[in-house]
């Protein structure tokens, strides 16, 4: 009989617990269990609970995680920048969701807060994922205009419906937050371009001022780099910016049978 089994370095385990309340202030206290992992030590992921006072700390879950890195444990590792939902750095998985830490806030949560780095991505350090294979997906699809006509004195002008077929694209932050929920990138990263680079994509191949557009579409005509998509729909819900990459994914594939016509 075939048996699967995980490494054994792969198995979480449970991890320390931290800044424990005195009894009489527990209602003031709210648990987060972290997923902590290091490459230095050789030792397993494991989950450690940290106890924050909500009653003074802010109310996103990132401002949690900073006063826990500030207060508690300064070896805690996360990326973040704006705090704002601009940035996308602080992506990560929260109570079982992927999101921005900056945006969610912690009374949207009842009970303790779980937090792990994006899923089926390699680990870097505690919730900071590698992101080296996302970014060289994006930059394979050239995210940036692309013309052969003489460049204009001023701007490359566009009229306002054709400015308005970018809406739902251009706002992406490239959080990979969609990506990374959807099973069809989970099982061929390494083959399919997945929601977010096919999003973006979709941005240039609408843009009016673009002169690559058959170029583009070229590169993408592969069985694998779009048409994995199998509309799932997990990355229109996981999305932070409330976009719909899998409408982009659909509007590419209906491009490329009606230009075989």
């Amino acid at each position: 009989m075939v048996q699967f089994a995980l490494p054994k370095n792969s198995k979480i385990k449970r991890g320390k617990s931290w800044n424990e309340p005195d009894p009489a202030r527990r209602h003031a206290f709210k648990e987060f269990r972290i997923y902590r992992w290091t490459p230095d030590d050789g030792q397993n992921p494991h989950i450690d609970t940290y106890h924050v006072d909500v009653e003074n700390c802010g109310p996103m879950v990132l401002d949690a995680i900073i006063k826990i890195k500030n207060e508690v444990d300064p070896t805690l590792t996360f990326r973040r920048s704006c705090r704002e939902g601009i940035c996308g750095s602080c992506a990560m998985n929260i109570d079982g969701t992927n999101t921005l830490a900056c945006t969610k806030s912690i009374d949207e949560i009842s009970g303790a807060v779980r937090i792990y780095p994006l899923p089926h991505m390699s680990v870097i350090k505690d919730l900071v994922p590698d992101m080296t294979e996302f970014y060289a997906q994006l930059r394979s699809i050239e995210p940036w205009l692309k013309t052969v006509s003489t460049e204009p004195q001023k701007e490359w002008k566009q009229s306002r419906d054709d400015r308005e077929k970018l809406d739902g694209l251009y706002e992406c932050i490239l959080c990979a937050c969609c990506s990374t929920s959807c099973p069809s990138y989970w099982w061929n990263s390494e083959r399919y371009l997945g929601p977010a680079v096919l999003l973006q994509a979709y941005r240039w191949i609408v843009d009016s001022r673009d002169e690559a557009t058959g170029e583009r579409l070229d590169d993408l005509e592969d069985p694998y780099r779009l048409y994995r998509c199998h509309t799932i729909m997990n990355c229109a819900k996981a999305c932070p910016k409330g976009l719909n990459p899998a409408k982009a994914i659909a509007a590419i594939k209906k491009i490329m049978v009606e230009r075989r016509f």
